[in-house]
């Protein structure tokens, strides 16, 4: 995996172990921190870093705050784990910038086809602009202009919008978007996409009425 690190960021050491040994057998190069701080002092000192595996509930600084710190600066890939399976902590977490969300306990070959699906997706970039509408969209240096804007969206909501204009037009249901954007096996619902798209939509403004919602079945993107 080139000299790209994933940061495991988790106050037991033995889901420390458990994820730092899957991802080596897959080829990764793992970096470990046992508490928030430690987690913000290793990224900021690393600059090969390229994903993290951050718990919730840690010492000294919790993951929230980690978040909220390293998102200051960084758009790097971030997926949460927590032993709590609340709506509402999902949603927050969401709020802050973070990419994918996993409940412990959790399936070890789950968790890494998710890092390989995150890191995938960042280096298949392509150079060229993909417009629709007033949405611009490049995929290799993960920018988003809206009626001439720039918009911060996640690396999740990103591959969303990017999937939409890739298929504009077209009537998705709930479960074929699933399938494509969240590309593995996924233990969740449609709430996870509806919480997606009404956070896209507000992020791209007046734009965000290019995604229509088909009643029933799931949304469409529209140049118009």
């Amino acid at each position: 995996m080139d000299d790209m690190k994933v940061l495991i960021v988790d106050d037991e050491m033995r889901i420390r172990k458990l994820i730092n040994d899957f991802l080596t057998l897959k080829g990764y190069k793992c970096i470990e921190a046992a508490d928030g701080e430690e987690a913000v002092e290793v990224f900021f000192s690393d600059k090969n870093i390229g994903i993290i595996i951050l718990d919730v509930m840690m010492p000294r600084m919790n993951g929230w705050d980690v978040v909220k710190t390293i998102r200051q600066s960084s758009r790097v890939p971030i997926i949460m784990l927590t032993a709590r399976g609340e709506e509402q902590d999902e949603l927050h977490g969401f709020d802050l910038g973070v990419d994918e969300y996993i409940s412990k306990p959790f399936s070890p070959k789950i968790l890494t086809a998710r890092v390989d699906a995150v890191l995938r997706r960042t280096r298949s970039g392509s150079s060229e602009d993909i417009v629709c509408g007033k949405v611009t969209i490049n995929k290799a240096a993960h920018t988003v202009l809206a009626d001439g804007q720039a918009v911060d969206l996640s690396f999740k909501e990103f591959e969303l919008l990017e999937y939409f204009i890739n298929n504009k037009n077209i009537a998705l249901s709930r479960d074929n978007i699933l399938n494509n954007v969240w590309d593995y096996d996924y233990f969740g619902d449609s709430r996870t996409i509806d919480t997606h798209v009404k956070k896209l939509r507000a992020k791209l403004g007046p734009c965000g009425d290019q995604i229509k919602t088909i009643w029933g079945m799931g949304y469409k993107f529209t140049e118009q």
